[in-house]
């Protein structure tokens, strides 16, 4: 918005409201939590128009003319530097062995919802546990570590949650949200073994990203809620609902599905839909470590090796693009990773000429 314009409204609002007594408190109330994007053009307005209204309900407020605009610079000057702060890492962990990965049958019966863990599924969920707290505490050498849960509503991924707190204090909890966005891809509702067999198969020759299960949803469907949980997992990180420490190294942990956390890393990592096909599925109770480079860039190759990656069946272009991450500038993708280009565009040639045109060849 042209400055001039902002100072305008603002004298318009002041002007309005004269010398009505106005609380500070509901003004602020009014502004941080009806304006949760405090770092955009329309809310810095805002708030100085807010500013402004609680300064003219003061008895020594002399009115603005329009020639002198101290005061709303001055407000200008006031307003806070945005800076968002990163969780050191996003962990991402399918739940343990459950009754439905060792008899299928239990689906028929049971919704899948209320499908429990087996008690290797809640071993494997302790030993999971204090792997986490392993990676984010660097083995016992980070001092000021924390961690923050996020779980799909399921039984299975509620118990593994239980059994993963067992290795950490209360202290080093800074809270726990059950998300059902995160929750397990919809197969129906009671499941019969030998439809659900056949419907299956059919989708491996179909395609499995975009294959929708009768009564049910496809990957395609899941990466949209996928998406909107990331939305509102950025606007967490903004508004510092999860960590108000800054002393302390944030570790987002979440506890879902194994193709939600595939749908997960595709929408982070921007892979393809060919991409994802490639991918296998995560081990009960395996998790993925994306980490926090020093170029404010995530990657599974910081914690993660190579060989590890190539078993998941990541691509080398999909490895390559990890290993530029673990170590780049934000900004700079598109000119370090142009092999990325080619998967979408054939005989993609080089050009020094700022209009794209070629060795004169569009001389007259």
């Amino acid at each position: 918005m042209d400055p001039r314009a902002l100072r305008k409204i603002s004298i318009v609002f002041v002007r309005a409201v004269g010398k009505k007594p106005i609380l500070k408190e509901t003004l602020f109330f009014f502004f941080f939590f009806l304006n949760p994007s405090f770092s955009s053009g329309p809310c810095l307005c805002g708030y100085l128009v807010l500013q402004l209204l609680y300064l003219s309900s003061s008895s020594n407020f002399k009115p603005l003319e329009e020639e002198n605009f101290d005061i709303v610079e001055e407000m200008s000057r006031r307003h806070p530097k945005f800076e968002r702060r990163l969780p050191k890492r996003i962990i991402l962990m399918r739940h343990g062995e459950s009754q439905g990965n060792l008899d299928m049958s239990a689906y028929t019966t049971t919704p899948d919802y209320r499908i429990p863990l087996t008690p290797l599924g809640a071993e494997q969920a302790r030993a999971a546990g204090r792997g986490i707290r392993e990676a984010v505490s660097e083995g016992g050498r980070a001092p000021g570590w924390k961690v923050y849960f996020y779980v799909s509503p399921y039984e299975r991924t509620r118990s593994t949650l239980r059994e993963i707190g067992r290795a950490f204090p209360k202290e080093r909890i800074l809270g726990v949200r059950e998300e059902c966005r995160i929750r397990e891809q919809d197969f129906g509702n009671f499941q019969v073994e030998e439809r659900m067999k056949v419907i299956k198969e059919t989708r491996q020759r179909f395609g499995r990203f975009f294959f929708r299960f009768p009564e049910g949803e496809s990957a395609a469907d899941v990466f949209d809620r996928v998406a909107s949980f990331m939305e509102s997992l950025w606007r967490d990180i903004d508004m510092k609902r999860i960590d108000q420490d800054e002393n302390s190294e944030t570790n987002l942990v979440i506890v879902s599905h194994g193709l939600t956390t595939r749908v997960f890393l595709m929408k982070w990592f921007k892979w393809t839909v060919d991409q994802f096909e490639r991918l296998n599925n995560l081990e009960n109770c395996e998790f993925r470590v994306m980490q926090l480079g020093p170029g404010g860039e995530y990657s599974l190759l910081i914690h993660h090796t190579q060989e590890e990656l190539e078993r998941w069946g990541m691509s080398p272009e999909m490895i390559a693009d990890q290993q530029w991450r673990a170590t780049a500038n934000r900004g700079t993708w598109n000119e370090d990773c142009s092999w990325y280009l080619t998967s979408f565009f054939d005989g993609l040639e080089d050009s020094e000429d700022p209009d794209g045109e070629r060795n004169g060849e569009n001389e007259l």
